[in-house]
Formats: structure tokens, C-alpha cells, sequence
């Protein structure tokens, strides 16, 4: 499918646009068909090959919305503006809330009243320990079991000459 849309050109910071035809699936900074018009953003200033734009919509290419709305200011195309970029609303609890009510549904009324929050004193909690220490038995039943750990435990070495010595006897 055929489109009209922009190929940006230009400066690092300083965008230029082409107005191009080209097929929908490839690059827009690739090969077009062809350059229909210029826009610089910054000066306002548009340049539309109005004839040619108007001879490709003929033949079936299709208009981006952004450039759909140039050629509007443009008055190439006739017809109210498209929405360009969709704005993703902010989603509160899972569900998207949106300012119109769908239909059936009425918009219930807000108060312009707020209500009062009763006001309760806060009452003052203790705070736990943030660590328990552990009774006073157990922690020398647990120094003892390190140093017997320590008193068994040799080098792989040595373990492995006693093996070898246990088997020749």
C-alpha cells in the first residue's frame, strides 16, 4: 500500500521534513517513489506539490494524520483535522477512567461539599525489637559445636594421607 508521509532530513537538532510517497512497509529514509514537498518546523514553512499529492491520493496512496493535517492548513485537502498522536491516559486501580460516560450510563454528580473526616487521636503503639536475641544456652551450645567442628576439620591433604595410611595397615 502506498503512503504520503514525512522522511525527516536535516542537522542533529535541526529537523527538516520531506513529504514522500513510498510503499507503507519500507523505511521512509529509504528509496521513494517520490519527494512531494518540503517543511521546516521551525520556520512554519511548508512546500506541497499540490497536483502531484492530489494525482498519488487518486491512485489509492493513503495520508499519515500528521500529514494529513499540514495539507489541511495547506487547504490540499478539505475536511477537519485527524488526531496525530493518541495521549495514553493514567490508569487508577487497573481500570481507565475517561471524561465522557459511555452510553447509558449518567456521570454521577459530584458535591460540591467535601465531606468532613472525623479526626481520631493517634494512639502511640510500642515499636517490637527489630531482632531477638537468642537465650544465653543456646549460644554457648552453638560456640561449642564450632570449636569441635574445628577440632575435626583438616586440611583435604592431610585427610587423605590418613586414608592411605588406614588402608596399607
Amino acid at each position: 500500500m502506498l503512503k504520503i508521509r514525512l522522511a525527516r532530513v536535516g542537522k542533529k537538532k535541526k529537523p527538516t521534513y520531506r513529504f514522500i510517497v513510498s510503499e507503507s512497509a519500507r523505511d521512509p529514509f529509504g528509496k521513494a517513489l517520490e519527494i512531494l514537498g518540503h517543511y521546516n518546523p521551525f520556520s512554519k514553512v511548508i512546500d506541497v506539490k499540490k497536483d502531484r499529492i492530489l494525482h498519488w491520493i487518486s491512485k489509492g496512496a493513503q495520508v499519515s494524520p500528521t500529514v494529513h493535517n499540514l495539507l489541511v492548513d495547506q487547504n490540499v485537502l478539505e475536511g477537519d483535522k485527524i488526531r496525530a498522536s493518541k495521549s495514553k491516559k493514567k490508569k487508577k486501580g487497573g481500570t481507565e477512567k475517561s471524561d465522557k460516560p459511555a452510553e447509558g450510563e449518567t456521570k454521577p454528580e459530584e458535591s460540591k461539599e467535601e465531606p468532613k473526616k472525623e479526626e481520631k487521636p493517634e494512639e502511640k503503639k510500642e515499636e517490637a525489637p527489630k531482632f531477638v536475641e537468642a537465650p544465653a544456652e543456646t549460644k554457648d551450645k552453638a560456640k561449642e559445636e564450632v570449636k569441635e567442628d574445628k577440632a575435626d576439620s583438616k586440611p583435604a591433604e592431610v585427610k587423605n594421607k590418613d586414608k592411605k595410611e588406614d588402608k596399607t595397615e
